[in-house]
């Protein structure tokens, strides 16, 4: 009787199961243009843990949703962002039927945007550096309107360097272990095969490693995520390059497991925007992925992006006014055409196999090997026994002559004494020899040959006084990678994973051409005996073309990187807790036993070993469907890169004193609010990076005393910071809100604040003192005063307006304006020191060195506020079955002239110097300015076959 009744009570459960209706919405997914469903749309609840990717038929379906109105978001890469608002009932299923996505059009801004800010990326003529490279995930408003529109004035996020960012392609990082930011032109040209990205704004946690403070970018490059097609596109622009042509062709995943992409393209330019900038880029890419079974697929992914672009050089106020700001001071013409002499290349092969497994239900395992090759190299000439060759050198400038002060006791000290009729004479002969005179070059290398009459019948080839040669960077790095994600229970999941990295850098100086010439002294000419010798190993070389001089060291570094990511969703609140250990050490190895410092320069250095933690933490409250509020705060350290790490790496093993890791915070706050018409967010942050180092180079008049009081003694000396800090703090603020079905208005502001905020210990080091006894001849200069001096390089306030419409019939136009200002030339540090004001000969400051000139003289430059039209739209079109689109813009649409950057010369070394140059009211070391481009335009055609 008891089993009839357990029977009676099952059919009855089982009934009353099976009578309960589901709850809940469905659908299809489908491309507006073709009409075909869309596989892996991402599909979410706002507000809810309930997230789904639509099947190979672009269905989904959602059974257990709370009742009321709901926000239903739709996300897939190409395709503009929907939200929709469903009114949820219960005990029904909604059938929204088939919901068409239309094509982001910001996939063609960005074909334009990688390209045409490629040289301003880790750039070596600035320490400014852009991130729009690292928003092209991002479908943000503000974050949109930083990379399109505020980029064009090197903006960057929160007033931070890329190297606060994590860049990753398939879960590996691609930051560079010598300065911590990524090589952008290792993937450029590759756009149609680099746009699967996912970017984390900020501390906010990744899903593939613990990441900076200004957020995690991860590059998808596996075979099987492109969609099947192939796709053609031509380009033409007036900026870094002409030309760009790009084909892909994508198979899809077959029945065998198989898929693959493939994708080349090419880039070039006569002459870019400034003068003299030649452009050549290839570009080729290859995935190959196998399905080995529904748990693993192995893919492999080959990058070869070779490519070399000619430099434009930073000028002088004297040197824009007497030509334009296009002038480029880096070329001149030989043999009918424009020959550049500093031209960057960068040849780096990826090749990276990956490992994907998972369990079918919640838990995933990327592994990785990853190892990538190549060189870098910056071209230059070196001369020994003449002048120099560069047209804009400051003895060759009208101001030369207008800024003279007689003599007073050896000290420039003397009555001003300008000659005019000379600076007149230097300013005809600057306007008729504006350029590089290379014939003059091939000539300086050559003999005269005689007659028995000792007439000239010729010349011939002799020992190069002038020589062509090529900074390299040979890096050979092997990365391991692993990253394990899995859902623990309802409301947590965990991320964890590591890498190791090891790296060997070879570098060295190479000759390239001797202009005509039959060979170059390996020596320094400015030096005596061993000390002018390159490797006391060797002395007395005779270099010719292909060998090695100068300087030759390997570099080696290692880090270990492990970290862990919980994080808590709940209906109402989410948080995380993520935490990472890295292990890094550094070693140079001299291959020269230079003769400045035979003791300290040949072998390997000691290693350099840094240990550091990080953690970072936020919570998510969960409004309304509509409205978030979201707190992330991040305290970590980071070791300082290869790069200020040995502070005269060309010449000698010598690690800065006192050398120690960054120590990084950084706290921020937002309010969202999300409707299927508007947008809106607001975040304030703060960010402040303490004990960092920094190492440059310059030479410099009056630093020194020789000893026998004469006090303009000049060296060209190495500077270097320690204990420098660094706070950054504003708010971002952006809305977009729909008018219409075919017409949105966006709008986006920013204001910063992005100070120095210590006085940094300066050290100066001489080599020209270097001695047996004394192998680091390094000079305290003691407290440089920065605090509350402006960051360089980035406008600090910023407001975007556009409007856009989109027609029904595939067009679209749009327009912005933007107003950026508060942007700060990068002050000489040895010039805020109190040794800059003594007089090197006596000890003593001075006597003009008074305040109130000294505020006068050290007073930051801030650039003039800066207005950008922009203009750009586009067309597609089905024909017989092929999508073809079309994509124009045109940037700075009222050609405005401005400045994105630029440096005080740190030449005058003391206060007497600056002031008198400054006081002839035509300063022969002024600052140096980077200008931007003027007007541009960007086109594209593409074709999806």
């Amino acid at each position: 009787m008891g089993k009839f009744w357990l029977g009676i009570l099952f059919l009855l459960k089982l009934s009353f199961v099976f009578s309960q209706k589901p709850t809940g919405i469905k659908g299809k997914i489908i491309d507006s243009k073709s009409q075909k469903p869309l596989e892996n749309v991402v599909v979410t609840i706002a507000n809810t843990q309930l997230m789904q990717l639509t099947s190979n038929d672009g269905v989904f379906g959602f059974y257990a949703v709370a009742p009321g109105n709901q926000l239903l978001l739709l996300r897939s890469q190409g395709f503009k962002d929907l939200i929709l608002t469903v009114a949820v009932i219960q005990d029904q299923m909604l059938d929204l039927g088939a919901i068409p996505l239309d094509d982001n059009q910001t996939s063609e801004q960005q074909t334009g945007i990688i390209t045409l800010l490629e040289s301003d990326l880790s750039d070596d003529n600035s320490g400014s550096e852009s991130t729009s490279g690292l928003l092209q995930s991002s479908r943000d408003a503000f974050q949109q309107a930083a990379a399109f529109n505020w980029g064009q004035a090197r903006f960057r996020i929160r007033g931070l360097d890329s190297q606060y960012a994590t860049t990753m392609i398939n879960g590996v990082t691609m930051n560079k272990l010598f300065d911590g930011r990524p090589q952008w032109g290792d993937w450029g040209g590759l756009n149609n095969v680099v746009r699967n990205q996912e970017f984390t704004m900020g501390s906010f946690p990744s899903d593939y490693a613990f990441g900076g403070i200004l957020g995690t970018q991860e590059i998808n490059t596996r075979a099987s995520i492109y969609r099947p097609g192939t796709t053609l596109s031509f380009s033409g622009t007036n900026t870094n390059y002409d030309w760009r042509m790009v084909g892909t062709y994508a198979s899809g995943m077959n029945n065998k497991g198989w898929a693959f992409g493939v994708s080349a393209g090419t880039r070039w330019a006569e002459e870019g925007y400034f003068e003299g900038t030649n452009y050549n880029a290839l570009a080729g890419f290859i995935s190959v992925e196998k399905k080995i079974n529904d748990h693993n697929s192995l893919n492999f992914s080959g990058f070869y992006t070779p490519n070399s672009r000619a430099k434009n050089s930073p000028n002088t106020a004297e040197v824009t006014d007497l030509t334009n700001d296009k002038y480029n001071s880096y070329w001149g013409w030989q043999d009918g055409k424009k020959r550049n002499a500093r031209i960057k290349t960068i040849e780096e092969p990826i090749l990276m196999l990956n490992h994907f497994w998972n369990n079918g239900d919640s838990s995933t395992l990327n592994s990785s090997l990853t190892y990538q090759f190549g060189k870098i190299t910056n071209s230059n000439i070196d001369y020994q026994n003449g002048n120099s060759p560069d047209p804009t050198y400051y003895r060759k400038m009208p101001s030369y002559y207008t800024s003279m002060y007689a003599p007073d006791n050896g000290e420039f000290s003397g009555a001003f004494i300008p000659d005019y009729e000379e600076a007149e004479k230097s300013k005809e002969q600057f306007l008729a020899n504006s350029q590089i005179d290379w014939n003059a070059l091939y000539y300086a290398n050559q003999d005269p040959v005689l007659d028995t009459n000792g007439k000239i019948i010729g010349y011939a080839p002799a020992k190069s006084n002038y020589v062509l040669y090529e900074d390299h960077t040979d890096d050979q790095t092997i990365t391991a990678t692993s990253v394990f994600n899995t859902q623990m229970s309802d409301n947590l999941f965990l991320t964890a994973g590591g890498f190791y990295s090891h790296l060997k850098s070879h570098n060295y100086q190479q000759l390239t051409d001797l202009l005509g010439g039959l060979y170059f002294d390996d020596i320094d000419v400015f030096y005596n005996g061993n000390q002018a010798q390159s490797d006391l190993n060797h002395p007395d070389r005779q270099v010719v073309e292909g060998d090695i001089y100068g300087y030759n060291f390997n570099y080696f570094a290692n880090t270990l990187n492990l970290f862990t990511n919980f994080k808590f969703t709940y209906d109402k609140i989410d948080f995380y807790l993520a935490q990472n250990f890295v292990s890094t050490n550094y070693q140079r190895e001299g291959l020269y036993q230079n003769g400045l410092y035979p003791t300290n320069s040949f072998g390997k250095s000691e290693k350099v070993q840094f240990e550091n933690f990080g953690f970072k933490g936020g919570i998510l409250f969960k409004i309304s469907g509509r409205q978030q509020v979201n707190f992330n705060g991040a305290y970590l350290s980071n070791a300082p890169t290869m790069r200020n790490t040995f502070p005269n790496s060309r010449l000698n093993n010598s690690v800065v004193n006192g050398l120690e890791s960054e120590n990084i915070c950084s706290l921020d706050a937002s309010y969202f609010f999300r409707t299927p018409k508007w947008q809106t967010r607001f975040t304030l942050f703060y960010a402040k990076i303490k004990n960092i180092t920094q190492t440059s180079f310059f030479y410099a008049e009056g630093i020194f005393d020789d000893g026998d009081g004469y006090a303009n003694t000049d060296a060209f000396v190495s500077q270097t910071l320690t204990h420098l800090d660094k706070k950054n703090l504003g708010a971002e603020f952006s809305f977009q809100y729909q008018l219409s079905p075919t017409l949105m208005i966006n709008f986006s502001a920013f204001y910063g604040q992005f100070t120095f905020d210590s006085n940094p210990n300066v050290t100066i080091t001489n080599d020209a003192q270097a001695t047996t006894e004394n192998p680091n001849p390094t000079f305290d200069f003691g407290t440089s005063t920065l605090k509350n001096y402006n960051q360089a390089g980035m406008p600090q306030q910023a407001v975007a307006l556009g409007i856009e419409y989109r027609d029904p019939k595939y067009w679209w136009i749009g327009a912005n304006i933007n107003y950026l200002a508060e942007s700060f030339i990068d002050i000489s540090p040895i010039s805020r020191t109190d040794t800059f004001y003594k007089n090197p000969a006596s000890g003593f400051n001075f006597p003009e060195a008074s305040e109130e000139r000294a505020r006068e003289l050290l007073k930051q430059e801030e650039f003039d506020p800066i207005t950008l039209l922009n203009i750009s739209g586009g067309k597609s079109w089905k024909i017989k079955g092929k999508n073809i689109g079309l994509f124009a813009s045109i940037n700075n649409v009222l050609d405005i002239s401005y400045k994105t950057g630029g440096y005080e010369q740190a030449r005058n070394a003391n206060f007497r110097q600056l002031n008198q140059d400054v006081s002839s009211g035509t300063p022969n070391f002024g600052n140096k300015y980077f200008y931007r481009y003027g007007r541009t335009y960007f086109v594209n055609l593409y074709i999806n076959l």
